[in-house]
């Protein structure tokens, strides 16, 4: 019996520790697939909460950058129009500086040539034309006014004078010339303008009373 018990228990643990064994591996496999499906569902949607911050903050970012691109060109083109407004405030000084000069060569040529000076006169008409067309090119322009209505934006009327046989408020001389720079009145002219003669209000009064009208107090009576 001793002999048969012993061969036996060999047996016995042989059995109990291969059963413990292969419990194990089945416990192990058993909990092997649940982990394993849990954690790239976790991993997917952290993946989803980032991608969803990333497009929020690109959203951010791209909207910032439009901002600041038209702030930066409304920045440029506010600083070109300034630096233009400069250049032709600073033309306009210095061409409203020279017409005088032009005033002068234009009352000269306007006197009588006397003797000899026809020669001066011509010389002083090519400089007078020089002058001219060098501040045109500049953007200086002579207004026309003789002869046309009477416009207060260009016109600046010094004399009022009685015509009967020109249209009401019509120009007609003018004293001194006046221009203007890149279409804005620089100087306006200087005119006479016709005016219609106003008839008189009052009534004549002839010598010789009205017949059967009474002349004084005494006649009523």
């Amino acid at each position: 019996m001793s002999a048969n018990e012993n061969n036996h228990k060999p047996e016995e643990t042989t059995n109990d520790q291969v059963g413990s064994g292969g419990g194990a591996e089945a416990n192990g496999v058993a909990a092997a697939p649940g982990a394993a499906v849990e954690a790239p569902a976790a991993a997917a949607e952290n993946l989803d909460d980032q991608l969803r911050k990333l497009r929020v903050e690109k959203e951010e970012l791209w909207n910032q950058l439009v901002r600041r691109q038209a702030d930066f060109e409304n920045f440029r083109k506010r600083v070109e129009r300034e630096v233009a407004e400069a250049r032709q405030l600073a033309a306009a000084g210095v061409i409203e500086a020279l017409l005088p000069v032009v005033d002068a060569l234009d009352r000269s040529l306007a006197l009588p040539v006397e003797g000899g000076a026809e020669e001066y006169r011509k010389g002083f008409e090519l400089i007078l034309k020089q002058l001219v067309e060098t501040l045109e090119r500049f953007g200086l322009k002579a207004i026309e006014a003789a002869g046309k209505r009477f416009d207060p934006r260009y016109h600046h009327a010094v004399e009022r004078m009685e015509r009967a046989d020109l249209p009401d408020h019509t120009v007609v001389a003018e004293v001194q010339r006046g221009y203007t720079f890149r279409h804005k009145v620089l100087r306006p002219v200087l005119v006479r303008v016709a005016v219609h003669p106003q008839p008189s209000s009052e009534p004549e009064v002839s010598g010789e009373p009205e017949p059967g009208k009474p002349t004084s107090r005494l006649d009523i009576n």
